[in-house]
């Protein structure tokens, strides 16, 4: 008769085995090391083990140097860690990380290992984020003792732990590995077992569209990473996380999820199949989707597909006037962005009265940038002549860039555009700053389509940097070489990308959104888990139910609809949690309530 999981108090695992010194490994030893715990490391290979020692002396310098830890606390961490070739020292553990490779097979011939070494209440846990905890638990002598313990890499660094538990796991095993996981400075967050888990399962999707996105030739590599990270404050862009994380790994947890969730999304894209295949795995080799300076080095260097520094362009227009169509926040920002820049800005509104306040928006902003000491009162007066508010499109006729920045609907935009035909002189770049809908039906509405281009700002413009440059099959070139170096002037950062629905960011972020809602909608994680896994495990700035309440859920759902329409995959189809949140009126911060619950102001 097997011997039930104790209900084993927090005081008791005491001794951690980790097998698997690789990075996540070694990563995970030290953590348990500094948290007081006798650590056992164990790795078949001598080389590994050895390493695994000189890294953690390594990282305890660098803490007595940082005044982090004293001398004699560093000592006392070395004295925990001990290391051996041989799974039988697991023997006396109380708790077994296993973080051997990617692979059922090896991952089960260390769990059928360890049924005949330890002991009958020794919790086993598997570090794996992409296999079946379920799978291996079953055949392991005693399901109920194994569970996941997901770290993130680098693990000293990371504070989020994912505790997995299977259909078998006993509830004992999961409170003894949680209380364990926040005693070492983690925040733990209990998921169920499926393929990437939470952090995981929503990431790699991502990182999947963006490799597809490149693949396609859609956009380059440095403009897809710096869309993101500019765009979406990510640390990191995805196809340098990808070369990061090692493209082979990508494209096992990839297999994973499609192998259960059958959806086109987690299909690994073509590129990450050839790219391991030919052993460019990112920087473990040297070269995946960049290339490094060294294997394991995180230097990027100049290779065949790094754009040249100054890419010669056509000839471009002179821009010196330049009219913002609209009244709200985004025309109000990039108004003050031009005007800062040292251009004549037009802000026409419907009426006077708009165009006023609007302006007075403007002063506002500039006023708190004074207060805050990024400029100066005479600066702010300066910037604030520049602006001169219109109450009708009539003052567009001697600008050299119109641009619009009205509400995101087609057909308002068409009809802004005829208009921008009739008044703006022959010559004059029209813009629309449209963040999912085709840039081409705008310039239609003219006759002079060549003229028509896309510069989608990011809110609030001021702030943000990043600016989408969205050329149609009409544009013509030296409007392109036009606008790409007007954005560098008013110090924003120009990506490339054409004209089809979400352009860069919004074809990738909002599918990472849709997907959180349906975590939420099958009752596989809470709302605060998501954003707290996003956040600590992914290293994003807000978690995607925070985001998602900020950007508006009718304007989330606007976008989901159009990029379904545009790319007819199932897996884009906007989540039924959200269609009903919005058919209530709950659509954000702005109404007080979305996802959560907001104090009215």
């Amino acid at each position: 008769m097997d011997t039930p999981v104790s209900t084993t108090p927090l005081s008791s695992l005491t001794t951690v085995a980790v097998v698997g010194l690789g990075t996540m490994g070694s990563g995970i030893a030290e953590v348990l090391a500094r948290a007081g715990r006798t650590v056992i490391g164990i790795d078949l290979s001598i080389q590994a083990a050895d390493q695994a020692i000189v890294s953690l002396e390594a990282s305890t310098a660098r803490a007595v140097r940082r005044e982090r830890i004293t001398e004699a606390e560093r000592v006392q961490i070395l004295a925990r860690f001990r290391t051996s070739t041989e799974l039988s020292a697991a023997a006396d553990a109380d708790l077994v990380i296993e973080v051997v490779p990617e692979s059922y097979e090896a991952k089960h011939q260390v769990f059928r290992e360890l049924d005949s070494i330890v002991r009958a209440d020794t919790i086993l846990a598997t570090g794996t984020n992409a296999l079946s905890v379920t799978r291996l638990a079953a055949d392991s002598a005693r399901p109920e003792r194994v569970l996941g313990m997901h770290f993130f890499n680098p693990a000293p660094a990371m504070k989020l732990v994912e505790v997995v538990s299977s259909v078998l796991t006993a509830p004992t095993a999961v409170a003894a590995v949680t209380d364990l996981a926040h005693d070492l400075g983690k925040e733990p967050v209990a998921v169920g077992d499926r393929p990437g888990f939470v952090a995981d399962g929503l990431l790699f999707g991502y990182l999947n569209q963006a490799a597809a996105m490149y693949e396609a030739k859609y956009a380059s590599r440095e403009d897809i990473d710096a869309a993101m990270r500019l765009g979406c404050g990510l640390p990191m862009g995805p196809l340098a996380l990808l070369d990061l994380i090692g493209i082979d790994t990508a494209r096992t947890v990839l297999d994973a999820m499609y192998s259960e969730s059958h959806d086109r999304l987690h299909a690994p894209a073509p590129i990450l199949k050839q790219l391991s295949e030919a052993g460019l795995t990112g920087r473990k080799t040297g070269r995946g989707f960049y290339t490094y300076d060294a294997p394991g080095g995180a230097t990027v260097v100049r290779d065949a597909l790094t754009p040249l520094e100054a890419v010669p362009l056509a000839d471009g227009r002179e821009i010196r006037r330049v009219g913002v169509a609209g009244s709200g926040t985004m025309a109000s920002g990039i108004a003050e962005v031009f005007a800062k820049a040292g251009y004549d800005v037009v802000l026409a509104a419907r009426g006077q009265e708009k165009a006023d306040t609007a302006k007075s928006r403007i002063h506002k902003s500039l006023s708190r940038s004074v207060d805050k000491g990024r400029m100066t009162a005479q600066a702010r007066e300066e910037t604030l002549a520049r602006i001169t508010p219109a109450g009708s499109l009539d003052a567009f006729a001697d600008v050299d860039l119109a641009l619009e920045a009205v509400a995101e609907d087609l057909a308002v935009k068409q009809q802004l555009f005829a208009t921008f035909d009739k008044v703006c002189k022959q010559g004059a770049i029209l813009a629309t700053t449209t963040s999912s809908l085709p840039v081409v039906a705008c310039a239609r509405a003219t006759s002079r389509p060549q003229d028509v281009i896309g510069m989608h700002f990011f809110n609030p413009a001021p702030a943000m940097k990043l600016v989408e440059i969205v050329r149609t099959v009409l544009t013509g070139d030296d409007v392109h070489a036009t606008v790409r170096d007007l954005t560098t002037k008013i110090r924003k950062h120009p990506v490339d990308c054409g004209d089809r629905a979400g352009f860069i960011v919004n074809a990738l972020l909002f599918p990472y959104l849709n997907n959180a809602i349906k975590m939420v909608q099958e009752h596989y994680a809470s709302l605060d888990d998501i954003d707290a896994a996003m956040k600590l495990g992914g290293g994003y700035p807000m978690g995607p139910f925070e985001l998602l309440d900020v950007v508006g859920l009718d304007v989330s759902l606007a976008i989901e609809q159009v990029l379904h329409r545009e790319f007819r995959d199932p897996g884009l189809a906007p989540a039924p949690l959200l269609e009903h949140l919005v058919a209530a009126g709950c659509l954000g911060r702005k109404t007080g309530r979305g996802f959560r619950e907001y104090a009215r102001r």
